[in-house]
């Protein structure tokens, strides 16, 4: 169904809205649901690739509903749901599987998982909507267009219709309070009401753009035709640097240590603009415009060059690692329209027409590659991890200067695994290296035995850390994890339940962890006023004591004279904090 008989058909038009409310709905009350799952430790919390993959598919399947609602047909639009379940669904359980097997929680799921299923799912709507709506399996290209630059300006505005609504909803919260009336804060504070009320909201707002199509087609138009007139002036600065290259070299260039990361920065402007400025290549385009997007499709092709000469060098220097497998993949996608908008510049006829061809093309070449990185066929840990081990054995880098921590902790399963092989290895110097990187932060001490943890440092002087609390899984959300300096460890019973508590410091935050239903939980954090206290671990080495002030359900700290006020985590305890806040008596004048 078209966007033009939506709008003349109101049955339409309700069926739509509430489908997409209760879709909106529906989407929040999972989301809900997966956050009690995290706090409480219900299902499927145990099972981290379980919970991942619901995750992913609660979090991204919906907007697929919510886009194709109005014109796509329903057997296309369940099929292409079922498959973007699936697919986002087998790269969260993927992403937690191929993450670090000795941490706790979706450890996997980093932001490759979240971008590129996200990247995924919107270039592969806009080339299965289109072609459903004209019934074949490659669309016009002005269709193309048309709907991708529509759900672009949907999405935005949808966001800032979501942001609006919650900043009213605050604003309504402070003027109630002002008046002693704190019930609004403490709602929209529940997560009960905000994860719902938030998916809801972007729901209507895709609904409410959906039924003006002409507006967003007008919003549409004015932004391309900005972006449009900032084509000549990239172009201009884009080919001043090729122009001055010749006069400084390319050492400056290197020395950067985001070279490439800044040319395909510039390359993706070029393309963007040239689009904006092409659009459905049916539009009259001032004069100027035409050459300048000539003149980009012609600059694209010494910038790509440019970014995989310097990301050759480093990876020549330095082998392989995550992010520049992912640039590789960048440059490979750069490459393709370069070529792709060169050949249309320089072709004769109608203007960039075979720029057409080059953005369906390129769109199957995007989804190939983020399915690769995504997926063990190119996943950038397991490639880095192996061709930085082959180095080591190779003797290109020796084994004081490898980064044996890299394989530890940021290279997920496969970095463990190869880390196990070079500490079970033949060579000596290698393999103990292997084993010390191993030893960090591995399991904690046997039961009963009570050490304290690696850098570290425990207040009071002379204590220890409970048993257990240093086992890694029981540190998931500590700041200590991978500080880059020495935590502190406060030991106090800030609940008044006869147990201590550990606070945990690296820096400006205290963060609270409790002992609840038999395992180390964190349960809140404490900041200072204004951010008197910039480094904790400074105060508590010249103070080595705190106090706590009652009554509160949770105690306030002193650390000296700087009261940190403790606030409770996770939803379960909002009403406590607010009833908490009314009670706890005014601090002592300083």
């Amino acid at each position: 169904m078209t966007d033009q008989a939506v709008e003349a058909d109101p049955r339409a038009v309700r069926r739509a809205a509430i489908l997409r409310l209760v879709t909106g709905l529906a989407q929040g009350l999972l989301l809900y649901w997966l956050y009690q799952a995290d706090e409480f430790k219900r299902w499927p919390d145990g099972q981290p690739m379980v919970y991942a993959a619901f995750l992913l598919a609660v979090l991204f399947a919906p907007f697929v509903v919510l886009a194709g609602l109005s014109t796509m047909r329903w057997p296309a639009l369940a099929s292409w749901k079922g498959v973007v379940v699936l697919l986002a669904a087998g790269v969260g359980a993927y992403g937690v599987w191929s993450g670090d097997p000795s941490a706790s929680g979706v450890n996997g799921l980093g932001p490759l998982s979240f971008l590129g299923v996200a990247a995924l799912i919107f270039i592969g709507h806009h080339l299965v909507e289109p072609a459903d709506i004209e019934r074949r399996p490659i669309a016009r290209f002005a269709s193309y267009f048309d709907i991708t630059w529509k759900h672009g300006v949907q999405l935005a505005l949808a966001v800032g219709f979501t942001g609006a609504f919650w900043l009213l909803l605050w604003l309504a919260a402070v003027l109630f309070k002002l008046i002693g009336v704190g019930i609004i804060e403490t709602v929209i504070q529940t997560k009960l009401f905000a994860i719902p009320a938030t998916t809801t909201i972007f729901a209507a707002a895709v609904q409410l753009t959906d039924v003006r199509a002409g507006l967003v087609r007008g919003v549409r138009t004015v932004a391309l035709t900005l972006l449009a007139w900032l084509l000549p002036l990239m172009v201009l600065i884009a080919g001043a640097f090729l122009l001055t290259l010749p006069f400084t070299g390319l050492e400056p260039l290197w020395k950067t240590r985001s070279a490439t990361a800044s040319l395909l920065t510039a390359a993706a402007f070029l393309v963007l603009l040239t689009n904006a400025a092409y659009q459905d290549g049916t539009e009259t385009t001032a004069l100027i415009l035409k050459w300048a997007a000539r003149l980009a499709g012609l600059l694209l092709v010494p910038i790509t060059v440019l970014a995989a000469y310097g990301l050759s060098l480093r990876i020549g220097q330095y082998g392989l690692s995550t992010d520049r497998i992912i640039a590789a993949a960048c440059v490979l996608v750069a490459a393709g329209y370069a070529l792709g908008y060169a050949v249309a510049a320089v072709r004769p006829g109608p203007w960039l027409k075979t720029l057409e061809t080059t953005n369906i093309g390129m769109a199957f070449v995007v989804i190939v590659v983020l399915l690769a990185l995504v997926t063990p066929i190119a996943d950038p840990r397991r490639l880095s991890v192996g061709d930085q081990v082959a180095r080591l054995q190779a003797g290109k880098v020796k084994a004081e200067a490898f980064d044996f921590d890299f394989l530890r902790f940021r290279s997920g399963r496969f970095g463990l695994d190869a880390l196990k092989r070079l500490a079970a290895g033949p060579d000596a110097v290698v393999a103990k290296a292997a084993k010390a990187s191993l030893a960090r932060l591995a399991a904690g001490p046997a039961p009963g035995k009570a050490e304290p943890m690696a850098d570290v440092i425990v207040y009071p002087k002379g204590r220890t850390l409970p048993n257990g609390f240093e086992r890694l899984a029981d540190l998931s959300d500590s700041p200590c994890r991978f500080a880059a300096k020495p935590c502190s460890a406060l030991l106090l019973d800030i609940d008044a339940d006869g147990s201590e508590e550990v606070l945990l410091s690296s820096g400006s935050m205290l963060d609270v962890f409790g002992m609840r239903e038999g395992r180390w939980k964190k349960i809140g954090y404490a900041s200072s006023p204004c951010g008197r206290v910039a480094d904790i671990a400074g105060v508590l080495a010249r103070s080595g004591e705190a106090a706590t002030i009652a009554p509160s359900p949770l105690r306030d700290v002193v650390l000296g004279d700087i009261r940190m006020e403790i606030r409770p985590q996770g939803d379960a305890c909002n009403v406590t904090a607010a009833e908490a806040l009314a009670s706890r008596p005014k601090p002592p004048p300083r």
